[in-house]
C-alpha cells in the first residue's frame, strides 16, 4: 500500500527538470529536410583498412541541389564493433572540414561531423539505419540536451575512377561541443566518474530511455577501452567542476528497437536477445526513475508519432517499432510491472 501511495504521488506531482538556457540549434540541425550529398574519396583504399587503421583521407562534400556548396574535407572510418568487415561492409564514416564554411554556409559552425551509414547494402539494413534514425529523434522528445541528428541521400563517388559507388540514405550526428554551447553546458572528461557526481534526474531519464529502446550497449560510469568515460555517453557539466554531470547517450544501434542481426547482448548481462529489456538504472535514483516514466506517458502519442512520421523507414519496421514502444509504454502504467520490472532491477 505504501508503495501505491508514493507511486501515485510522484504521478501527480510537477516534472520539476530545472529549466536550461536553449540557444538555437545550427543552421544544418535547424531543419528536418532530407539532405542530397556527394562524397568523393578514396573509398576503396578506406575501406580496406578500417578494422586496421581508420586514418583520415582527403575528400570532397558537396550539397547538391538548389543551392549547391562544395568542401575540401577529410574522411575516415569510425566505431568499434562497426568497423569490422564481419559486421558492416560500410562503417561508420567521420568528416572533418579542411577549413570552416563560410558563415552564409548551411555548415556554418561545423568542424566535425560524425555520418551513420547504411553498414550493408543486403537485408534490411538501410531500414536499420532509419530506426537508429528514430531512435536519436526519440530522445530529442524527451530532452533538448540530445544529439540533434539531419538525414541525407548520399552519393558515394570512387575518387581513384569518379564513377558512383552507391546511394543509401543516412544521417549526420550533432558534434558534441555544439550540443554542449547549445544548452549551456561544457564537455567533462575524465576516466570514471562516482554516481553521486550525476545529475540524478538526467542519469535516470538516460536510463529509462535505455531501457525504453532496448539498449545494453552503454555504461554511464566506465569508459570504451583507451577513451574518456563512459562508453557510448557524453558527460556534460555545467561547469568545470565534476558535479551534476548530465550523460548524453548516443550509438543505438546495438538496441533491441532496432534490432540489427549482429546486435548481442553483452557478456554477462541476462537475456538471450536484445529485444528483451533489462534495467540498468541506479537505485540511488529510483525517485526520479518514477519521475522520468511520468514523463514518457505524458510524452507517449508525441514519441509514437515519431515513429511513424520517420522518413522512408518500411510500415512493417514502423509497426514493429510502435509495438516495441507500447510494450514498454503499458509496463510504466501499471504500478506493479514499474516496481518488479524496473525500480526493482535497479544496481546499487
Amino acid at each position: 500500500m505504501r508503495w501505491l501511495l508514493v507511486y501515485a504521488a510522484f504521478l501527480g506531482a510537477s516534472i520539476g527538470a530545472p529549466a536550461i538556457a536553449q540557444a538555437p540549434a545550427q543552421p544544418l540541425f535547424a531543419s528536418e529536410e532530407l539532405l542530397k550529398l556527394r562524397i568523393e574519396a578514396p573509398f576503396d583504399e578506406l575501406l580496406r583498412g578500417a578494422s586496421v587503421s581508420p586514418k583520415p583521407f582527403d575528400a570532397r562534400l558537396t550539397v547538391q541541389g538548389p543551392t549547391p556548396e562544395s568542401f575540401a574535407i577529410r574522411v575516415s572510418a569510425r566505431g568499434v564493433s562497426r568497423r569490422n568487415p564481419a559486421t558492416c561492409e560500410f562503417p561508420p564514416l567521420r568528416i572533418e572540414f579542411v577549413q570552416p564554411p563560410d558563415a552564409a554556409s548551411l555548415f556554418a559552425g561545423q568542424k566535425e561531423l560524425k555520418l551513420a551509414t547504411h553498414c550493408r547494402t543486403t537485408g534490411g539494413f538501410q531500414n536499420y539505419n532509419l530506426l537508429e534514425f528514430a531512435a536519436y529523434r526519440l530522445l530529442n522528445i524527451l530532452t533538448p540536451v540530445s544529439f540533434k541528428v539531419r538525414q541525407a541521400q548520399i552519393d558515394y563517388v570512387e575518387a581513384r575512377t569518379g564513377s558512383l559507388r552507391t546511394q543509401h540514405l543516412g544521417f549526420l550526428v550533432e558534434d558534441l561541443d555544439a550540443l554542449a554551447a547549445r544548452n549551456g553546458l561544457k564537455e567533462f572528461k575524465t576516466e570514471k566518474i562516482e554516481r553521486a557526481q550525476l545529475d540524478a534526474g538526467a542519469a535516470a531519464r538516460s536510463d529509462l530511455f535505455q531501457y525504453m529502446i532496448g539498449n545494453q550497449d552503454w555504461s554511464d560510469r566506465w569508459p570504451t577501452a583507451g577513451k574518456h568515460c563512459c562508453h557510448n555517453i557524453k558527460l556534460l557539466g555545467p561547469g568545470s567542476s565534476a558535479e551534476k554531470l548530465v550523460p548524453v547517450a548516443y550509438d543505438f544501434d546495438s538496441s533491441g528497437f532496432v534490432d540489427a542481426p549482429y546486435a548481442l547482448p553483452p557478456s554477462g548481462v541476462p537475456i538471450a536477445t536484445v529485444r528483451t529489456r533489462n534495467y540498468r538504472g541506479l537505485c540511488l535514483f529510483n525517485p526520479q526513475a518514477i519521475e522520468a516514466a511520468r514523463l514518457m506517458l505524458e510524452k507517449r502519442a508525441e514519441l509514437l508519432d515519431s515513429v511513424t512520421g520517420t522518413p522512408f523507414l518500411g510500415d512493417r519496421s514502423k509497426q514493429s517499432a510502435r509495438r516495441y514502444l507500447e510494450e514498454f509504454f503499458a509496463e510504466i502504467a501499471d504500478a506493479g510491472q514499474l516496481k518488479r520490472h524496473i525500480l526493482d532491477q535497479c544496481r546499487n
